[in-house]
């Protein structure tokens, strides 16, 4: 596997995606980078009305095909009112804290042209409150964007063209270390658009893969939308590649691939999931398994609209989601070289290239008692024998 993926490839991708603003409603400059980068790979793609890309290898069969996705956008902020003293109320776009949006810096979209601004507290100066600033409540009312442009009044602000409803791009204030550590805003998802295209150019100068195969970059997953509008009827099986929440109480890691077992939405497929997991195995991929409470990813929306395909979550463990993110080289590089052995894998479950069909060749869940179960502990091997309780104290 080593030397499959493009490391400096990949990282410039993803440079060059963070530095495209693309909250939810605003993504029109990165779905025109991302086909620009699809051409440059000699990859053909559609595009729909809204801008979700759906980018296509032709393989040995167009019947079972496959699909990868990920977003392009990501979370951000709508102008909510204009203030008396000059300054933005704002809403968010996605879920999201306004304790990681206090200090951020940002551009406001305005329909006379762009602007700068930051975000601050309603008490923002020691100088002026004292303690108070310490004491301040979290939440999205208690923040305000200073624009940075003369403006101390509404007036002020209506001749400047700002308006209600403008969008706001939060600045992702990337840094890439050489220890391999990147810390930035916005690496979910970029840094799974950025995976994905890695994969492709480890792929288009490849052999044929064994069916068609679809990556789809959608634009609407932080509001909840996700893939629904953009798959086909011959895609039978879809892996989304999304971030993983290192934390305490998750098993996520910034190192290697973390397979999702479920989202908020429920389980993901056994079959795809296991698939995955078999391939991480047989091609010495690290990989670790975690379930996300809080979570949902582009396969939740077709799945909910009625999509009859196998979904399964493949993420790079991300500390501070939706905040300061930390994710590492390792986990994106990984995570890239499963999905190429993906695309190459045979089709095992023949019966999906039909929508509908009869019971021959439906698939099978383990059932049967483990082999090991039905032995004495004097039989089964040291490490497998239960062991006696603890000692009182």
């Amino acid at each position: 596997m080593q030397g499959l993926i493009d490391i400096d490839y990949l990282a410039h991708q993803l440079k060059a995606l963070l530095a495209i603003a693309s909250p939810t409603g605003y993504t029109d400059t990165i779905v025109r980078h991302v086909c620009g980068e699809l051409e440059a790979l000699g990859v053909g793609y559609d595009l729909t009305r809204r801008g979700a890309v759906r980018g296509h290898l032709r393989g040995a069969s167009p019947a079972g095909a496959r699909a990868i996705v990920s977003h392009l956008d990501t979370l951000g902020a709508q102008v909510k009112a204009l203030k008396p003293n000059g300054r933005l109320a704002l809403v968010p776009i996605g879920h999201w804290s306004a304790r990681f949006a206090e200090g951020a810096r940002t551009t406001i979209f305005s329909e006379k042209g762009v602007y700068r601004g930051t975000i601050l507290p309603l008490k923002a100066s020691g100088h002026t409150y004292g303690d108070e600033v310490d004491a301040m409540p979290i939440g999205w009312d208690h923040v305000e964007l200073r624009v940075d442009a003369y403006a101390n009044t509404i007036e002020n602000l209506v001749k400047l063209g700002i308006e209600i409803g403008d969008i706001v791009a939060i600045d992702p204030q990337p840094e890439f270390l050489d220890n391999g550590f990147i810390i930035s805003r916005h690496l979910d998802n970029k840094a799974g658009v950025a995976v994905m295209l890695a994969a492709l150019k480890a792929l288009v100068d490849g052999p044929q893969l064994p069916v068609d195969m679809f990556w789809l970059f959608t634009i609407a997953e932080e509001v909840g939308h996700g893939a629904a509008s953009i798959l086909l009827p011959d895609i039978a099986s879809m892996v989304a590649v999304d971030n993983g929440t290192s934390a305490p109480g998750q098993n996520s890691s910034e190192f290697g691939v973390t397979i999702s077992m479920a989202d908020m939405t429920g389980p993901f497929d056994f079959h795809l999931t296991q698939k995955l997991v078999d391939l991480c195995r047989a091609n010495d991929i690290r990989y670790q398994k975690d379930i996300f409470r809080y979570y949902r990813s582009d396969s939740a929306s077709a799945i909910e609209a009625g999509a009859d395909v196998r979904t399964a979550l493949a993420t790079f463990g991300v500390d501070a989601s939706h905040g300061y993110e930390r994710i590492h080289m390792h986990a994106l590089r990984s995570l890239a070289e499963l999905l190429t052995v993906y695309a190459r894998s045979d089709v095992e479950i023949m019966r999906d290239r039909s929508a509908v069909a009869g019971l021959k060749g439906f698939t099978r869940q383990p059932s049967e008692p483990a082999p090991d179960a039905l032995k004495p502990d004097s039989e089964l091997p040291a490490e497998g024998r239960s062991l006696p309780d603890e000692p009182a104290e």
